[in-house]
C-alpha cells in the first residue's frame, strides 16, 4: 500500500508536466487515489476528516498573512516604476566602466528581489527594463541574459522572500513535530525571522560573487561587456532614487532583526511604506493601484489554493503510509544525516524542474523535514540550503523556470541557446555557495544565534 503513495506522487508530476493547474492537480489526484483506496478497502477515510482542521489552521495562521502583504509591497514598487528609476540611476553611475551595466542590473535586481520576493516578477521586470539596453550597448547576449536570470532568482534567498516565509512556516511545524517524535515535550521553535536573518550572509555573498564574476569577465573579454555611453548621474539624483527603497527595505528587515516586529507586522509596514513612497513620487494613480491590488489578489489566491491542494495531498499520502516509507528510506541511507540530506537535495533539485517552490515547500518539505530535523540538522541551515537549491534548480537548463520567464519577454531574434549558455557560470557560482554552506553551516546559523543571545 505504501507504494501507492509513490505512484500518486508520480501521477501528480506527470499531470503537472502536461500543464494541468497545480492546486487542482494535487487535490484531484489525491482524492481520486483516496476514492480508489476506500473502494478497495486499503485506505481509511478518517484521514480526510482531518482536512477541515488543516484548512482552519491555514486560514488562522498569522505567519502566512505576511505573504499577501509582501506581495502587495513588491507589486506597488513595481507599478510605481521605482525599479525603472533606480536602474537608470545605477546604469549612469556604473555605466562608464566595463561590466558596469551588468553590475547595475545585479544591484537593482537585489533590491527588487528583496521587495517582491518572487522569481518570475523579478526576471520579467528586469528583462523588460534592462535587456534591451544591455544588447544595444553591445553586451554579449549570453552574458546579458545570464545576468538577468541569475539576478531574478535572488528573490529566493534575499529577504524578505516569499519563499522564506513559506519555508519558515513549514519548517517551524516540521521542527516541532521532529522534537515531539523524540519525546521532547518542550520543543524549541524556529521562526520566519530566523530564516530571514540566516539568509542575509549567504544572499549578500552570492551578490558579491555575481559582481566579482562580471568584473573579471569584463576584464578578460572587454568586447562582451563594454562601457555604456551617456550622461553621468549626479549625487542628488542617485540619493533620491536609491535612498527611499533602501530605507523601506531597511525598516522592514531591521524591525524583524531587532525583534521589534514579527514578519507579518513588518510586511504590513512594508506595504504601507511602499504605497506612501509611490504616492510621494506621484506614480500611483487609481488605475495603477487597482492593477497592484488585482495582481496581489491573483498571486495570493494561487498560493493559498496550492496550499489547500497540498493539504489534501499530504493527508492522502500519509493515509497510504507514504511518510513511513520515506522516513524508513532516509533513515536506512548510508552516511547518516548528511547522506539523507544529500539525497533530499538531489530530489528537490530535480523536482524544481517541474514544480514551483510553492508546491515543493507545501508537498515535499513536510514529508522530509521532520525526519531530517530529527537527525539533528539545524532548521535554519536546512531552510537556507533548500532555498539555494531551488534557486539553482530554477536557473538550470533546459527546464529552469527563470529561463522560460526571460524567454517570454526577450526579443524573438535572441536565441534560446544564448540564454542557456549565459546561465551556466552563474549556476557554478550558486553551486560553489551551496558547497561552502555545506561545509561551513555557520554562514547561515551564526547571525541568528548571535542575535538570540
Amino acid at each position: 500500500m505504501e507504494y501507492l503513495a509513490l505512484l500518486m506522487f508520480l501521477a501528480v508530476c506527470l499531470l503537472l508536466m502536461l500543464g494541468y493547474p497545480v492546486a487542482f492537480t494535487l487535490a484531484g489526484t489525491a482524492l481520486a487515489f483516496a476514492a480508489g483506496g476506500i473502494l478497495a478497502g486499503i485506505f481509511d477515510a478518517g484521514f480526510l476528516a482531518a482536512l477541515p482542521g488543516r484548512l482552519f489552521g491555514t486560514i488562522s495562521n498569522t505567519t502566512l498573512m505576511a505573504v499577501p502583504l509582501f506581495i502587495l509591497m513588491g507589486t506597488i514598487l513595481e507599478k510605481s516604476r521605482v525599479a525603472e528609476e533606480l536602474l537608470g540611476s545605477m546604469a549612469r553611475l556604473f555605466g562608464g566602466t566595463r561590466g558596469g551595466l551588468g553590475i547595475s542590473v545585479v544591484v537593482v535586481g537585489m533590491f527588487l528581489a528583496a521587495s517582491t520576493g518572487i522569481v518570475g516578477a523579478t526576471v520579467v521586470t528586469m528583462g523588460l527594463l534592462s535587456l534591451p539596453s544591455m544588447l544595444r550597448t553591445g553586451y554579449s547576449p549570453a552574458l546579458a541574459t545570464g545576468t538577468i536570470c541569475a539576478t531574478g532568482t535572488l528573490g529566493q534567498i534575499i529577504p524578505p522572500s516569499i519563499a522564506l516565509v513559506l519555508l519558515g512556516d513549514i519548517l517551524s511545524n516540521a521542527y516541532q513535530q521532529a522534537q515531539l517524535n523524540m519525546n521532547i515535550f518542550n520543543p524549541k521553535t524556529v521562526s520566519v525571522g530566523d530564516l530571514f536573518i540566516g539568509a542575509l550572509i549567504p544572499g549578500l555573498v552570492l551578490v558579491a560573487m555575481y559582481i566579482l564574476y562580471l568584473l573579471v569577465y569584463a576584464r578578460l573579454r572587454p568586447d562582451a561587456a563594454p562601457p555604456a555611453s551617456g550622461e553621468r548621474v549626479d549625487l542628488s539624483t542617485l540619493v533620491r532614487s536609491l535612498l527611499p527603497p533602501l530605507l523601506l527595505i531597511g525598516i522592514v528587515l531591521g524591525s524583524i532583526l531587532a525583534g521589534a516586529a514579527t514578519p507579518t507586522e513588518a510586511a504590513g509596514i512594508g506595504a504601507v511604506g511602499a504605497l506612501i513612497l509611490a504616492l510621494a513620487k506621484r506614480q500611483m494613480d487609481p488605475s495603477r493601484l487597482k492593477e497592484a491590488l488585482l495582481s496581489t489578489l491573483e498571486v495570493t489566491c494561487m498560493v493559498f489554493m496550492i496550499l489547500i491542494g497540498a493539504a489534501v495531498f499530504s493527508l492522502v499520502f500519509r493515509g497510504f503510509g507514504g511518510e513511513e516509507l520515506i522516513h524508513g528510506f532516509l533513515l536506512d541511507l548510508p552516511g547518516g544525516a548528511m547522506g539523507a540530506t544529500l539525497v533530499v537535495m538531489v530530489v528537490i533539485f530535480l523536482l524544481g524542474f517541474i514544480l514551483d517552490f510553492i508546491e515543493i515547500t507545501f508537498v515535499v518539505v513536510p514529508i522530509v523535514g521532520p525526519v531530517l530535523l530529527a537527525m539533528g540538522l539545524d532548521p535554519v541551515w536546512l531552510g537556507i540550503m533548500i532555498a539555494l537549491n531551488l534557486q539553482t534548480s530554477f536557473l538550470t537548463p533546459p527546464f529552469g523556470f527563470a529561463l522560460f520567464y526571460l524567454r517570454g519577454v526577450a526579443p524573438a531574434e535572441l536565441e534560446t541557446g544564448a540564454i542557456y549558455r549565459g546561465v551556466v557560470p552563474f549556476i557554478i557560482l550558486q553551486l560553489l555557495l551551496i558547497i561552502a554552506l555545506w561545509f561551513w553551516p555557520a554562514m547561515a546559523t551564526w547571525l541568528p544565534a548571535l542575535l538570540k543571545q
